[in-house]
């Protein structure tokens, strides 16, 4: 299954065309989407990509576009959340996918507020999971985390001048407990599984302007770590400098 995680902005208004011929150019079999806050902008884009099967709701920011066949697709509150998390059911063989979107902004406070929210988020997934009966238990998480990953480098110079003064009050550098946690919790990134050099492989994803950071995440239970078998930040076509703020990323997962 190729899955691209991919966050639009600001619902995609105005720029349908342009983000979806980013998700053909990927030729992705499932999408993943952040800010998807306007049903008739993904309806659009599932029409001009050829997407039987899409999901949006308004103010909230998950969604999802999909060639495989969707069984259900339900939005999730937990207590402690800002955003519902969205969870797609997809056909047998397929992995169960939650939609996550966390808080924005770079403070050690707001990565206390997405730490609290993530574990709400967790907390709500392995509830549906356990309901289930263990029956997914591979399962995917995938979307705009916000926050940086243990042990990556991060440079806050081509930041606004307000964004480098948060950092520099915190100590020059920004706290790593949300990604720590989802490895805490026994998640494997996908982009670290497939990748073992970050210097040469950095992931950066945002904003397509000036890539310094990576925000956008795929996450599989560890034990299910090797069926990743490909990562990308998909900064092509041209179109996709243009199309959203973020650089899109596709995942290869394998069957087996």
């Amino acid at each position: 299954m190729r899955l691209l995680t991919y966050n639009i902005k600001e619902g995609g208004v105005g720029r349908a065309e342009a983000i979806a011929e980013v998700i053909m150019a990927a030729r992705p079999d499932v999408v993943a989407l952040q800010e998807a806050t306007e049903p008739e902008v993904v309806e659009r884009m599932a029409q001009i990509a050829g997407f039987k099967f899409w999901g949006s709701r308004r103010s909230h920011s998950t969604g999802f576009l999909s060639h495989v066949p969707v069984r259900e697709h339900v939005w999730r509150h937990p207590p402690r959340t800002r955003h519902a998390f969205l969870e797609v059911s997809l056909a047998d063989g397929f992995p169960r996918m939650f939609v996550l979107h966390l808080r924005a902004w770079f403070s050690n406070w707001t990565e206390r507020q997405r730490a609290r929210e993530l574990r709400g988020l967790l907390d709500g997934i392995q509830k549906q999971l356990k309901q289930e009966r263990e029956a997914f238990a591979f399962h995917v998480l995938a979307g705009d985390f916000n926050a940086l990953a243990p042990g990556e480098q991060f440079d806050s110079s081509p930041m606004p001048a307000w964004i480098r003064g948060m950092v520099w009050l915190n100590g020059r550098d920004i706290a790593r407990s949300t990604i720590e946690m989802m490895r805490t919790d026994g998640y494997v990134d996908a982009w670290r599984a497939v990748h073992a050099n970050l210097r040469d492989e950095p992931g950066h994803t945002f904003p397509v302007w000036n890539p310094h950071v990576r925000l956008d995440y795929v996450f599989a239970p560890a034990e299910y770590a090797s069926r990743f078998t490909s990562c990308e930040v998909r900064r092509t076509p041209e179109v996709a400098r243009t199309a959203s703020d973020h650089f899109p990323v596709l995942v290869e997962i394998a069957n087996r």
